[in-house]
């Protein structure tokens, strides 16, 4: 479809993760259906981790073997090591998505792994998960900067990407874990990998800890990526980088996608009808994204 965005909603695994409040498995798969409603056709809806570090994440079998099978929607589960993954294959899970980290630090307090370590366990999720006839994501964390280590050098992304690319994911993205990329950081190090691996589908996935996230999502589109991460009413943030705030709203995303000419095949009247709602079992007084809070624009748009 000519100019076309995939927007990839991961407000119930990496929106929900950092909340204060943990949703029953019933309000999780409530959450995916709506947005599904809303024409999500790509989702996160879990995450394969010890409940123990992570609880708003337990329970993710019973999510998935909750949500009814639908041919038009592609359903994500995180994995971060082996074990993880084993438990994703035992679900009907579609995609697993795999995380590699770009700095020591923020690798042994995230997944208690070096970075090198953590492209070693990649490489062998990816190939373990193409055994088993599941799709399979990679992303690098922190790849354009660490919360604990400052500046992360561009040319060690592209080199863990090269290798990731290497062992076949269907795409790699840039996670911008901790929201401290800025437009031109984004164009440079997608322009540095498209010269490098070149036949990559790339995905970019922002944070909004500084108010860059929006900007960022439209220095990669115009970089040629039309694969973007959002999350529902800006939730989220990692719970172990400090004052990470939540993603890029997927209604934020989408009205400025469809204003700019581009189709994402979101409805916005029910993206935005879901944050009171969304709220409400959150036990917050309003949810970060701008759209859900400002009035409607045209004026008579429903």
């Amino acid at each position: 479809m000519a100019n076309a965005v995939e927007i990839i909603e991961v407000g119930p695994r990496d929106g929900l993760q950092n909340q204060d409040v943990t949703l029953p498995v019933a309000d999780r798969v409530a959450l995916i259906g709506k947005l599904i409603d809303a024409g999500a056709r790509r989702i996160e809806v879990a995450s394969f981790v010890n409940a123990a570090r992570v609880p708003q994440m337990a329970d993710a079998e019973a999510v998935i073997a909750a949500l009814a099978p639908r041919k038009d929607v592609t359903t994500i589960g995180l994995v971060l090591n082996e074990r993880g993954l084993d438990r994703a294959l035992a679900t009907s899970i579609d995609e697993i998505g795999v995380v590699a980290i770009a700095s020591d630090s923020f690798g042994l307090r995230n997944q208690k792994q070096t970075a090198q370590q953590s492209i070693d366990m990649a490489l062998t999720v990816i190939r373990r998960a193409r055994e088993a006839g599941r799709a399979v994501n990679a992303t690098i964390g922190v790849a354009f900067g660490c919360p604990f280590e400052g500046e992360i050098d561009p040319a060690k992304v592209v080199e863990f990407a090269r290798t990731l690319a290497e062992a076949g994911p269907h795409e790699i993205a840039l996670a911008d874990t901790v929201g401290v990329a800025v437009p031109k950081q984004v164009r440079e190090l997608i322009a540095a990998l498209r010269h490098s691996i070149p036949s990559v589908t790339l995905r970019c996935h922002f944070h909004n800890t500084r108010n860059q996230g929006i900007a960022n999502a439209y220095a990669a589109l115009e970089e040629g990526v039309t694969r973007l991460d959002a999350s529902v009413g800006g939730i989220g943030g990692c719970p172990f980088a400090p004052a990470a705030t939540g993603n890029i709203g997927t209604e934020d995303l989408v009205y400025l996608l469809e204003r700019s000419g581009f189709r994402t095949g979101y409805d916005l009247a029910h993206l935005r009808a879901l944050a009171p709602w969304l709220s409400k079992k959150l036990e917050l007084p309003e949810l970060p994204a701008m759209v859900s809070r400002a009035s409607t624009f045209p004026p008579d748009a429903t």
